[in-house]
């Protein structure tokens, strides 16, 4: 499966690329990372329906994480289920808001986010094998 990764901040690209790891959990696929610095990138690479999930990082700059969660939601056919890093737990309103189909708070827990992805990456399969 893809998962694309955004974050404008290497080191957090990194961080969730390292959590996420090959395989998240045994009963998913094997993994191949594709990671965006911007905005167009994410969107091109969602348009392309070639990515399974995606991990957005809400604090990036200029674009965060939430509101290309938000317009992927209303605008990419068939967008894959995206989960949404915030900076503080008071924020899991405004990622109900972009439409998240998962929050994850930061500082990044690996165990956590490697559940998170690897639910996300079991529904996208329900879904693919539902249609």
């Amino acid at each position: 499966m893809r998962v694309l990764v955004y974050s404008d901040d290497a080191g957090t690209r990194e961080k969730v690329r390292l959590a996420i790891g090959r395989r998240p959990a045994a009963d998913v696929p094997l993994v191949e990372i594709v990671e965006c610095a911007t905005q167009p990138a994410v969107i091109k690479h969602l348009d392309s329906g070639d990515i399974d999930v995606a991990v957005l990082d809400g604090e990036a700059q200029p674009a965060g994480g939430m509101g290309i969660c938000r317009q992927a939601k209303d605008e990419v056919h068939n967008c894959p289920p995206i989960l949404v890093l915030i900076a503080r737990r008071d924020d899991r309103w405004l990622a109900n808001w972009s439409r998240a189909d998962g929050v994850v708070a930061q500082p990044i827990d690996p165990v956590v986010l490697a559940e998170a992805v690897a639910d996300l990456m079991r529904r996208r399969l329900s879904l693919t094998r539902a249609q």
